[in-house]
Order: C-alpha cells, then structure tokens, then sequence
C-alpha cells in the first residue's frame, strides 16, 4: 500500500515566497497544509486564492513551534501515514519532498523511523550556500550538547524539512511555540526511544538577515534561550545528561 504523505507549511508573513514555494510543492506533493500563524503581511490574502490545499489559520502569531504543533494534530486527525514539513522562505528544495517521506520506509520495512531530520552539513553540495557565522556556530553548539548528552548523531539539529511517521507524533506533548521546539522534540524523541535518522539537504540561505524577532537575533541570547528550553524539557521528561 502507498503511505498517504501530507506536506505541511508553517509560515508567518510570506507574501515574498508563498505563491512560488507552493506552486513547487504541489508538483511533488497532493496533499498540502499551511498552517498561517496569524501573518499580518497579504499572506492571508494568497492563501485564499489557492486551491486544492487545506488552510489552518491562527488568529494571532504564537510561534514556529504552534505552526508544527498544529500540523501534528491535523496529521493525526485525518490519519496519514508520513508527514513532511518544509519552511515556506524558499530554502528548501520541493523536489526532495518524494524522497525524504520515502526513507521513513527505507532500510527495514517491518521497522520504519520515526523520524527523518534534514541536514544541511551532512553532505557537501556544489550549490550550497555559507551559511551565516552565528548562525552556524549556535546550531553547532546546540547539536554538539544533544550529542553528549543523548549520544544522537546529529549534524544539524535545526533544519524544518523533515518527515515523521504519524503514528510516533502522538508521543509528543509540544509546549515549546517559539524557535526552541525542535529542542523540546528531541528529547521527547529520546524519552519514547524513537528511530532517527537525517537525510542530506542542500545550505541554501536566501535572506541571511532575517529575523528571529526581538531580543533572539542576539545570538548570545538565543543561545541561552535555547539552552534553557533544553534544560527545562529534560527536567520535564526526567530525561538525564547521560
């Protein structure tokens, strides 16, 4: 049987790329949800002008996090098999989408993975882009403590384009809104004994200037942000720096 793949798009104040990245999903993929996290841009005005694709709209922005958080629940709610999510700022490749819900199923038929996290440093391609200093080097830092505290071999523990097996979304209990959730999602991901494993994507940075949003385009502050989030969830999960 043919797993069912939804394509999920979290996006905030897209006018830019919405029309362009869409019309490249939908070469790749049948069904896809944007999930509009109350953007004040003419995001919302796109959206209604796009057909065949299922909308879910906050009323207000509440973060990255509750974007994925609402595409978890509508996954599980209509009951697909594979959900792929992908950033909506064009840095993503569409053309991947087949192939990244395909490896969930790969290497072990009766014993898919969970989860399947896109990385943008575990392979080198010609057209990659160099990525912005802090930006790398708070991403490495995050990785390198999952690393040595989980023993997860990740390269890039930030990347959005990534596949999940449905059924393993139910284990998580996203609290986290904001740009820390992955944080919160894999120590939940340890904590159930999920199967992962990443994928090699394309660097591809368009707008290296764009904002997380106030005091978080500090990287120093991001990083304690970050770290507190991460702390607090294996408290919360009972989950020890091994």
């Amino acid at each position: 049987m043919t797993p069912r793949v939804l394509t999920a798009l979290p996006v905030y104040n897209e006018e830019k790329h919405l029309l362009k990245v869409l019309e490249q999903v939908r070469e790749y993929s049948t069904d896809i949800l944007v999930v509009d996290d109350g953007s004040k841009d003419r995001t919302p005005i796109l959206l209604q002008e796009c057909e065949g694709i299922s909308i879910i709209r906050h009323p207000q922005n509440l973060g990255y996090g509750a974007g994925l958080r609402s595409a978890f629940n509508f996954a599980l709610e209509h009951k697909y098999d594979v959900l792929v999510t992908i950033d909506c700022d064009g840095q993503h490749q569409p053309r991947l989408i087949p192939e990244l819900a395909a490896a969930i199923y790969a290497d072990d038929a009766e014993q898919p993975w969970d989860l399947v996290s896109g990385s943008r440093y575990l392979e080198i391609f010609d057209d990659n882009s160099i990525p912005p200093e802090e930006r790398r080097r708070v991403n490495m830092e995050i990785t390198h403590q999952l690393e040595e505290c989980f023993g997860l071999k990740l390269t890039d523990s930030f990347c959005g384009f990534k596949a999940y097996r449905v059924d393993a979304l139910q284990v998580f209990e996203i609290t986290e809104l904001g740009y820390a959730m992955p944080l919160q999602l894999w120590v939940q991901a340890v904590r159930h004994q999920l199967r992962i494993k990443e994928f090699p994507v394309p660097l591809v940075y368009l707008d290296e200037e764009r904002s997380f949003g106030g005091s978080l385009d500090d990287s120093q502050k991001r990083l304690q942000y970050y770290r507190e989030v991460l702390q607090r969830e294996m408290a919360a999960q009972n989950v020890d720096c091994g």
